[in-house]
């Protein structure tokens, strides 16, 4: 099995969040707090543990949640080109954010529901699938048929060997049990920072090489 990437000496040189860009999430929390996984962005540390899980041969990423960007300047700072980086975002104060921020990369203001539609509609799908998915939704909080929704649509634009990888807040992958059989994935527990609010622990979720086999009834 291939191991993350191991770009550390990269990240110190990103910059931390704006004070701005701090409050504009959690007005938005504010307003609609069922809609945010968090009260405030996601940390460096995070950033990093998950941007850790990506293989060296990543190339190209979409992101689930963009928020104020936390994650895709982490992104940007290991070397994934603008165009090769597909953002979505639901809500529409923090989409125009990201497109004001980043005016290179594609950012969507849509439902990660969406993903297929929207990667192929924008063009981006044009240059490949993803090698990776990076997740800042509130999985934890999502019923297992939105969960198998999202799932769905993200391993419908992923590599055969591509990796979804998430955090939670939880103890555990976040992931229904039934969502996982179902979809075949697996699952392997990453990093955990206390330097998030709050902590996190990251998962990453990739296909299963084999088919699990229902069981027959033997004939008589």
């Amino acid at each position: 099995m291939q191991k993350g990437r191991k770009r550390i000496r990269l990240l110190p040189r990103l910059r931390r969040p704006s004070l701005e860009a701090g409050w504009k999430f959690f007005r938005q929390w504010m307003r609609s707090p069922r809609e945010m996984s968090a009260l405030s962005p996601s940390s460096r540390e995070l950033a990093h543990k998950m941007t850790h899980e990506l293989l060296k041969s990543t190339r190209r990423v979409i992101e689930l949640g963009g928020g104020t960007g936390v994650f895709t300047r982490a992104l940007l700072a290991l070397g994934i080109e603008p165009p090769d980086l597909l953002v979505l975002e639901l809500n529409q104060t923090l989409s125009v954010h990201l497109k004001q921020a980043f005016p290179d990369v594609v950012v969507e203001c849509a439902d990660a529901i969406d993903l297929e539609r929207i990667a192929a509609d924008s063009g981006w799908l044009a240059g490949g699938n993803a090698d990776a998915v990076i997740c800042g939704l509130g999985l934890l909080a999502m019923t297992p048929a939105n969960q198998r929704s999202v799932l769905t649509a993200a391993f419908a634009v992923l590599a055969p060997n591509g990796r979804f990888i998430l955090f939670t807040y939880g103890p555990a992958n976040p992931i229904a049990r039934e969502v996982m059989l179902d979809l075949n994935l697996g699952a392997r527990r990453g990093g955990f920072t206390l330097k998030n609010l709050p902590p996190a622990t990251v998962y990453v979720l990739t296909r299963n090489r084999s088919k699990r086999v229902q069981p027959q009834t033997r004939a008589r």
